[in-house]
């Protein structure tokens, strides 16, 4: 399967599961609204996602490249792979203990994470942390066999995982909210967690892939995946811990900044998640592949690049521009106030840029592992966290919400431009001219089209906030795809190309 039609193929199924995941957050914001118990179980969440993000999201990340090498050599029948069988198990032993002694300190632990709660918010979070834990090894087991399928072309299984999961934690908001309270939420994030596992297993058997627990710490591929993994571990350890640190202070910020931050961080994810971060699940492998051909490597990145940039500039805009009426309309009923949806509006804006740093992070980072150079984006990372924690405490108390959104969006921002440099400097992989041209033409449309959104939100200024959104939303989009056939960028060909890509096949 080509990169394109993968691409084009993933993104469609990841749109269900986002479309999904976008309905369980408006039901979860209209049954508990921004206040104290929704706050609590986001800070026990992201508690888990540090035991998992440790070890989980690293050791699938090592594991794709190594995989899909073995793939590539294996002929038309698998004849299984124990470097993975090891992976696997090692992360499933690790994984188990890890959740255990987290359950065990839940109380001391929160009470660093979250010390502005006090009470029962207090009380709460603990209760919340050791439920959702054991999903730990749910969701570790279901990003390792999504790796393994998607190494072997199979892409679909891994794409429609968020369906069975939103289902359910909707279903747990609406129907066992109400009555259980915050807790039905935990334990349905627990249930959709499993059900996320059982999806993976039908692609698996369909290659005839039998997985079997394996202790062979000298196999030489997981000696390769072993090898990738502590850097790929420290990479993974500093995005959670900026989560957590964005959660720390907003948690003296009073009741709801949490959510409003979580929320409208969500509202900013939603087009990294649905197009950027598919893409990257078939570019992946495809550069994993290619890693000893650089300039396959250079064609690869400025397809991502340009699919980055063109896709995502024009979707920062409509979200800085009509930050207010897109959370208005996203979560503005129930039990999440106006004044909620104002909270979260500002947090919108403060990240909407970070959302094409995102995409460009991304492929960049990606391509590092694929070349096997994982230290450069760790030391970026490390960087980028320190200006991200810095950022927290000086700004959350002169801005607040916006504080703590405008330093998240400052890390990336400096991660991105310095994991491009790098990747330029120490492998040639990236063609500076014409990235820095992709850019330049972004900045230009992207100001006209920001003028011209401004302006319909001005004359619209008292009109229902999805009519707000949807005239805001259509200018912006409209400018901004009339000016790169205007100037003929070469980058409006890219969405045609992959259209096209799929239809021969």
């Amino acid at each position: 399967m080509s990169v394109s039609r993968a691409a084009v193929v993933v993104t469609a199924l990841t749109a269900v599961s986002t479309i999904f995941g976008f309905v369980r957050d408006v039901v979860i914001a209209a049954v508990f609204g921004a206040g104290p118990s929704l706050d609590a179980y986001l800070v026990a969440q992201g508690l888990m996602n540090v035991v998992l993000g440790l070890v989980a999201y690293a050791m699938a990340r090592s594991v794709t490249p190594v995989i899909a090498r073995e793939v590539a050599a294996e002929g038309p029948r698998c004849r299984g792979h124990r470097s993975f069988d090891t992976a696997i198990t090692v992360t499933m032993v690790v994984l188990g203990l890890g959740a255990v002694v987290v359950g065990i300190l839940a109380g001391p632990v929160t009470a660093v994470l979250a010390p502005g709660f006090e009470g029962e918010q207090a009380e709460l979070t603990v209760t919340l942390t050791r439920i959702v834990l054991v999903a730990t090894v749910l969701i570790a087991g279901t990003d390792l066999l999504a790796a393994i399928a998607q190494a072997h072309g199979r892409v679909v299984w891994s794409s429609l995982q968020g369906v069975p999961f939103n289902i359910i934690m909707i279903g747990a908001a609406g129907l066992f909210g109400p009555q259980y309270g915050i807790q039905a939420l935990a334990v349905g994030f627990v249930v959709g967690s499993a059900a996320r596992l059982a999806l993976q297993l039908p692609p698996l058997r369909a290659l005839g892939l039998r997985i079997r627990p394996r202790w062979e710490l000298r196999n030489p591929g997981f000696v390769e995946i072993a090898r990738l993994m502590p850097p790929l571990l420290v990479g993974s350890a500093i995005a959670n811990v900026n989560s957590l640190v964005d959660r720390a202070v907003g948690s003296t910020l009073g009741d709801g900044a949490i959510t409003a931050l979580s929320y409208g961080w969500r509202l900013v994810n939603l087009p990294e998640t649905l197009l950027i971060a598919s893409l990257l699940v078939p570019l992946y492998p495809a550069l994993g592949a290619a890693a000893g051909n650089v300039p396959e490597i250079r064609r690869l990145v400025s397809r991502g690049l340009s699919v980055t940039v063109t896709i995502l500039v024009p979707l920062t805009l409509v979200l800085m521009v009509a930050a207010l009426p897109l959370s208005l309309v996203a979560y503005g009923r129930g039990e999440f106030t106006a004044d909620d949806a104002g909270t979260t509006a500002v947090a919108v804006f403060w990240y909407a840029p970070a959302l094409v740093a995102m995409g460009v992070r991304q492929v960049m980072v990606s391509t590092s592992y694929a070349l096997g150079d994982s230290r450069a984006p760790v030391f970026v990372s490390l960087a980028a966290m320190a200006i991200n924690v810095v950022g927290d405490i000086l700004l959350a108390p002169l801005m607040g919400v916006a504080g703590i959104a405008l330093a998240t969006t400052a890390s990336l921002v400096f991660a991105a431009v310095a994991n491009a440099w790098l990747l330029a400097r120490r492998h040639s992989a990236v063609e500076i001219g014409p990235a820095l041209a992709l850019v330049a033409r972004a900045a230009a449309l992207g100001t006209a089209a920001a003028l011209g959104g401004a302006a319909v939100l001005t004359a619209t200024d008292g009109a229902s906030p999805l009519v707000q959104g949807a005239l805001v939303g259509t200018v912006i989009l409209g400018v901004y795809v009339a000016g790169l056939v205007v100037v003929r960028a070469p980058e409006r060909l890219v969405p045609l190309e992959m259209l096209r890509a799929v239809r021969r096949r």
